[in-house]
């Protein structure tokens, strides 16, 4: 497995663990408390922030396992790797567009920001999945 697959297992565990640590904290919340009073924004700074430590965390202490292995692989790259990328980004960019509509529209709707918020959220989780999903399928099986 060279680096760019190892970078993307790596965003990709910390994005679902992500998601599932906010979910956790959010959906108790949600069942027993009106909307508008749901303290959302500290909960995913810091469920944003640690998904992003924790892909670097992985990324490094995984790369120090393969780079003393296999050295010619350890973080070099090459024009399959950045094809794979600029493909994954353009699969992904769409969820981004579709967050980014569902939180306008849900601002012209004046719907509570703790759901304009979310929407955007979800978005940009989804982006990162399923771009990493197609940039993963493009590694194993090809375009």
């Amino acid at each position: 497995m060279g680096y760019g697959e190892r970078t993307i297992w790596s965003q990709l565990i910390a994005s679902a663990g992500g998601i599932v640590v906010y979910l956790l904290i959010m959906l108790p919340m949600l069942a027993t408390t009106p909307v508008e009073e749901i303290e959302w924004v500290w909960p995913m700074v810091w469920t944003i922030l640690g998904a992003i430590v924790a892909s670097i965390v992985l990324n490094i202490g995984w790369g120090i396992v393969a780079g003393g292995r296999d050295r010619e692989t350890g973080t070099s790259s090459d024009q399959r790797d950045r094809e794979i990328g600029w493909f994954g980004d353009r699969v992904g960019q769409a969820f981004l567009v579709l967050g980014g509509l569902a939180g306008l529209i849900l601002a012209m709707v004046d719907a509570e920001r703790f759901w304009i918020g979310n929407a955007l959220f979800l978005g940009f989780f989804l982006s990162a999945l399923i771009g990493g999903s197609a940039r993963l399928v493009a590694y194993r099986r090809g375009f």
